[in-house]
């Protein structure tokens, strides 16, 4: 199997144990999941089915981040409990990604329950002379990691950017370096805090994902996926601060999934400009919502637009039509799969074979599509 590696910037060799090591960024459980979220998690959700495929155990983590900025807020705006708001959410998401035939994880844990690996993960960090306090807060030095920046290969100027733009303060009078960032820091009133012994607060995002994939999965990791936009600063400064704790590495393969439009900007939160996965199967096939999703590269940014869903409902009716067995085709497909995750290739190998009146099942079910 070859696939990107982000890091590299090259398709190189996959070659993990029998047993895989995954760690996927899951959701902030603020609101639905939208195409966006979706896409990143059903091309996982591909390669998982590959692997297994292949003959491989697989054991996939997706994180809940249950203490976030954006999270906080929105309870705010509405007037409930965070945790209540999160675990409405995520109920949602659950029924959309089961919906969607995404196979089940091995564990979904949130954030907030970390604290404790969350302070002892702070701690080591310290200790190994990679953090300091400020202000109240503890923050990373990356003047003590000199490979910062080698996951996301920005420049200094870049990277300051990025930070600015998603969240990083970098104008934060505490720090000695502006792309230093937060392990933990104190709580606005309405916000939830916990003791430790740098003062009561709350952890930063970045740590978050390093305690619970160390917790779950152990020091090094097969695989770390997410969305393009979590290169930098999340995945960089996860790399960093987990490489620091323990001295190891931290992810032997990194993945990453394009993003998608909407009337010519990345769909967001912010920008509203979304389509929500509990909307579409109010009028859509989930199996065709899937199709819509997989004829895309997951590397290749594309654009929303009104043709995708009765275009993929047709494709999933001729799939349908000709649903006998075909081992030549699930062959093919493999080879496809295996070559950089390649499911347009693969989509193309199936509607080749229903044009034919060759049967499409088994490598319709690799893809993740039931024609039940």
């Amino acid at each position: 199997m070859q696939l990107y590696d982000t890091a590299r910037r090259a398709v190189v060799p996959f070659e993990p144990g029998d047993d895989v090591l995954m760690y996927t960024c899951g959701i902030t459980p603020y609101d639905s999941t939208h195409l966006g979220h979706a896409a990143t998690f059903i091309a996982y959700d591909v390669l998982q089915r590959r692997l297994i495929d292949r003959g491989h155990t697989v054991t996939c983590v997706r994180n809940v981040t249950d203490v976030d900025d954006p999270l906080f807020a929105k309870a705010r705006e509405l007037g409930i409990h965070y945790l209540d708001l999160a675990a409405g959410e995520e109920a949602r998401f659950e029924r959309d990604m089961e919906a969607l035939n995404a196979l089940p994880v091995a564990s979904t844990p949130r954030a907030s329950s970390a604290i404790p690996d969350i302070r002892g993960f702070i701690g080591m960090v310290i200790d190994r002379g990679h953090a300091y306090e400020a202000g109240g807060s503890v923050y990373f030095d990356v003047s003590t990691f000199p490979s910062f920046g080698t996951l996301s290969h920005h420049t200094e100027e870049e990277m300051l950017a990025l930070a600015a733009e998603r969240g990083g303060q970098v104008d934060d009078p505490n720090k000695r370096n502006p792309l230093d960032f937060v392990l933990w820091h104190p709580s606005a009133s309405d916000e939830p805090s916990w003791d430790t012994l740098w003062g009561a607060g709350r952890p930063g995002w970045h740590i978050e994902c390093s305690a619970l994939a160390l917790r779950e999965l152990g020091t090094t990791i097969d695989l770390h996926g997410g969305g393009a936009d979590l290169i930098f600063p999340h995945h960089e400064c996860e790399r960093a601060q987990s490489e620091a704790a323990t001295g190891e590495s931290f992810v032997t393969h990194w993945m990453h999934t394009a993003l998608i439009s909407m009337d010519g900007e990345k769909m967001s939160k912010s920008r509203g400009n979304l389509v929500f996965v509990d909307r579409l199967r109010e009028e859509w096939d989930p199996r065709a919502i899937r199709l819509g999703i997989v004829e895309h590269h997951y590397r290749t940014e594309w654009e929303w637009d009104d043709e995708l869903m009765p275009r993929n409902r047709d494709r999933l009716d001729a799939w349908r039509a000709n649903a006998g067995s075909n081992p030549g085709l699930l062959a093919d497909v493999r080879a496809r799969l295996d070559d950089d995750l390649d499911t347009p290739g693969a989509v193309e190998l199936v509607d080749a074979a229903a044009a034919s009146g060759h049967g499409t099942r088994e490598a319709s079910e690799l893809l993740g599509v039931d024609l039940d």
